[in-house]
């Protein structure tokens, strides 16, 4: 069992006897194969406690990852113990604040945390991984277009209930892989959102980065702008690209940002029916009915428009 084998990591690591009585509370996160806990146990502060399956490849990543990020300076959780063998990591508690926790926060007080994240990611685009370290396969249009296919299986024909034929035969989707796949040179998080970005210390420190690789910087920007969880208005995008303007010293280009954008978009709501539909989690079905509209925005007037809006007219009257 995954908290039997934490507990008998934490034992072996301080060393404790088997009397001494330790607590572990569950931390309930996205939807990553994964069992995580905070240890807590006499004469220690709490650190967290993970243990991860083999059914997804990028949960071994976790740890190489987690070295790495933090060699190249990026604020990630310091691994305190690991015993890779069994699955299974101590790593450094970071609390419970994330940026998703301080969304009815003014946007203005807010604003600075944003700086810090974008920052991180400013960080992974000088990064340089030695040339043996292994990375997941990079954001090419084969990975994207599993993206599309996840979004067509699980939002539109397990959760809609409707027909994805046209959907995957229509080449304006296949266009758009091959357009996003075809530059592959920075480090990008891949699931850079709200819940991913930690609050310590007035800075933002990135959490579940066991799916690093190298794509488009502009799909992570596009992650956090268009966050369903926090559902920026207009204007709060539009202060989010100043800022990472100053940051970079240059704005995404609006098409390719929209595109990358769309992508992602469509990658959450395939999660969303996924959880939803497969697991019962009814806290995720709001953020459909979000992710759905800013779908539409970012596709409006381009070739995507009219095959989606069948899909996105039936979120709208699934969930009112």
């Amino acid at each position: 069992m995954p908290t039997e084998a934490i507990l008998s990591t934490v034992r072996q690591f301080l060393e404790l006897d088997p009397t001494v009585r330790m607590t572990l509370e569950p931390i309930k996160r996205g939807a990553s194969g994964r069992t995580i806990v905070r240890v807590k146990t006499p004469g220690h502060e709490p650190f967290i406690g993970v243990h991860w399956n083999e059914d997804r490849e990028d949960n071994s990543q976790f740890i190489p990852v987690a070295q790495f990020l933090k060699q190249a300076k990026l604020r990630v959780p310091a691994i305190i113990h690991e015993r890779a063998r069994y699955r299974v990591a101590l790593v450094e508690d970071l609390g419970d604040v994330d940026l998703l926790s301080l969304k009815d926060r003014p946007f203005a007080e807010r604003l600075p945390l944003y700086r810090s994240a974008f920052e991180q990611v400013d960080k992974l685009f000088y990064a340089k991984p030695a040339k043996d370290f292994h990375l997941m396969a990079p954001f090419d249009a084969a990975l994207y277009r599993w993206e599309q296919n996840y979004f067509f299986e699980y939002m539109v024909e397990e959760f809609l209930e409707m027909d994805a034929t046209a959907l995957r035969e229509n080449k304006e989707f296949v266009a758009l892989s091959e357009r996003l796949g075809t530059v592959a040179r920075h480090l990008v998080h891949r699931d850079f959102q709200s819940q991913n970005l930690m609050v310590k210390d007035d800075q933002v420190w990135l959490i579940d980065f066991q799916g690093l690789r190298r794509g488009r910087q502009e799909y992570d920007l596009a992650s956090l702008i268009f966050d369903p969880y926090l559902d920026h208005t207009a204007d709060e995008r539009e202060q989010l690209l100043t800022l990472w303007e100053d940051i970079a010293d240059e704005r995404p280009l609006e098409t390719l940002f929209h595109e990358c954008a769309a992508q992602r978009l469509m990658q959450a709501l395939g999660a969303y029916g996924n959880i939803v539909k497969n697991r019962g989690d009814e806290w995720y079905k709001p953020h459909i009915a979000t992710a759905g509209r800013l779908l539409g925005e970012v596709t409006a007037g381009t070739s995507l428009e009219n095959p989606l809006a069948p899909v996105l007219a039936a979120i709208r009257q699934k969930i009112q």
